[in-house]
């Protein structure tokens, strides 16, 4: 038996990075979102999962990787489902793997090396080097204010609807 970490690897625009298995609840192919007028550019919108409002994030556009707008692309785009007090996805390109990797393959970065730290370790996969990411590290204090306040409104929205 192999024994190391589990990492769900993902492209986000080509870049490949590494989610912490254990953050992800759910994998789902990309639905109809719905975006509120004015949002930031990383909101891709908000997805309808079971009655409760949950934010989407385009890694892409946050991390400032852009992204092809084909609808090939599109079609092959997933969503990362996370665990969590408050309900959060990430939208990637393209889940390609879950890989267990022994902890000597795993060499952290240093907090200040990255925006708010969100590239925890470089992850060593068979011959390629992956980011890592710390998925409680991807938003800043303020972008998690401002989408908590979005998700409540986006919530109440739901709820004028609800029978």
């Amino acid at each position: 038996m192999t024994t190391g970490t589990a990492y769900l690897l993902v492209d986000i625009a080509g870049t490949e990075c590494a989610l912490p298995r254990r953050a992800v609840r759910e994998v789902l192919p990309l639905p109809r979102l719905w975006r509120p007028p004015g949002a930031p550019a990383a909101l891709a919108g908000f997805l309808n999962l079971a009655g409760a409002a949950v934010p989407v994030l385009d890694l892409a556009i946050l991390f400032g990787l852009g992204r092809a707008a084909t609808a090939r692309a599109a079609l092959y785009r997933h969503l990362v489902l996370l665990h969590g007090d408050t309900p959060l996805a990430l939208m990637v390109d393209r889940v390609a793997d879950v890989a267990r990797v022994a902890p000597d393959q795993v060499r952290p970065v240093a907090d200040a090396a990255t925006l708010n730290g969100c590239v925890a370790a470089e992850i060593r996969v068979g011959d390629r080097l992956v980011h890592g990411l710390a998925v409680d590290r991807i938003l800043l204090a303020e972008e998690e204010a401002r989408l908590a306040a979005q998700t409540r409104d986006a919530q109440a929205r739901l709820a004028e609807w609800a029978a």
